[in-house]
């Protein structure tokens, strides 16, 4: 059995961060398993170097020592270009030049946000072809029907939510391969989770939606199926969950004011 913590190092952690490292290390110790800490850091544009150490450091002080060297997925990119270039081998996947504006929202894991009309999927290869030439920036994205028709029905194990069938439009046609970074969280994590051998997925339920993305992918690929255990999310006084902008949250400005491992944990049993 072996697990992940995956952080992005954009930021320090706080209490919604802290609550998941938790419950992915009591999952390790109650099934005898390895629990392994994996920095999501393909988005370069908003990763800084101090944030690396700071995550290490504050793991450290709530009792929580990873097995193994941390991967980080910036070392990466060949594996994530290789699983790529399958999909655009099999015509899984299609360019998309839609801009930010043309899409009115911008397209990220954690956020539920409005399905994806299609606009480039029929475009003809020749228009394409121009386009490219013209130098004009596309993402991938992955042709949802179309990897469902090839893998058929779906299904994945969650201990909290039971079995799932996969719904292959949930997301719709999610992007794989963004414009500025050639990839994305739902082929890294992918493609890292099956090659460190991640039996079990720990995670938060924001990111329940992705799995339906994540189980298309793995069984293109012939990967193991995880066991996935959604967790639930830790609030603010809002109701909205922490996100890095709570910098008063953070682990290290918790432990600058004097807050201890104890209270943290009881803090977070407060809350559940």
């Amino acid at each position: 059995m072996k697990t992940r913590f995956a952080p992005s190092p954009t930021g320090y952690l706080h209490l919604g961060h802290a609550f998941s490292a938790i419950e992915c290390q009591s999952l390790a110790k109650k099934l005898g398993g390895e629990l392994i800490l994996r920095f999501e850091d393909i988005d370069f544009t908003r990763v800084r170097e101090e944030y690396y150490e700071a995550i290490i450091e504050d793991l450290a002080w709530l009792g929580i020592q990873p097995e193994a060297v941390p991967w980080k997925q910036r070392d990466r990119s060949e594996a994530y270009q290789a699983a790529l270039d399958d999909l655009i081998a099999r015509e899984l996947v299609y360019p998309c030049f839609c801009t930010r504006q043309e899409l009115a929202r911008v397209d990220a894991p954690h956020e539920r946000t409005p399905i994806y009309a299609g606009t480039c999927r029929g475009l003809k290869s020749e228009t394409v072809e121009q386009r490219k030439k013209a130098g004009e920036p596309f993402a991938w994205r992955l042709n949802a029907q179309k990897a469902y028709e090839l893998t058929g029905a779906l299904r994945f194990s969650d201990t909290r939510f039971g079995e799932i069938e996969v719904d292959p439009l949930r997301l719709g046609d999610v992007v794989v391969a963004r414009k500025d970074i050639q990839t994305s969280y739902h082929i890294a994590v992918v493609v890292d989770d099956a090659a460190q051998g991640v039996t079990h997925v720990v995670r938060g339920e924001d990111l329940l939606d992705s799995t339906h993305v994540h189980r298309l992918l793995q069984a293109i690929w012939n990967y193991p199926e995880p066991t996935y255990y959604h967790h639930r999310l830790i609030c603010d006084e809002n109701g909205k969950r922490f996100a890095k902008r709570h910098q008063a949250l953070a682990i290290r400005e918790l432990r600058a004011q004097g807050v201890s491992v104890e209270d943290i944990y009881e803090r977070l049993r407060a809350e559940g």
